[in-house]
């Protein structure tokens, strides 16, 4: 029997998924570093670069 864990994913369970996620937030960070000059870019650009890292790390660990 396979337990579920139980609480929120913060990431998908499988690598296309985890793929998708990761690469929009990729493009997210890029818009905001377009927009670097602006305060809203700089906050943008910030919050997807780390979630992106975050993602990044979580996605490594997919087996499949």
């Amino acid at each position: 029997m396979l337990v579920q864990p139980r609480g929120p994913r913060f990431f998908a369970r499988n690598r296309r998924d985890g793929a998708r996620l990761l690469s929009s937030t990729l493009t997210i960070a890029v818009i905001g570093l377009v927009g670097w000059q602006h305060t809203a870019g700089r906050v943008v650009a910030s919050i997807a670069g780390a979630l992106s890292l975050f993602w990044w790390l979580q996605y490594r660990q997919l087996k499949q």
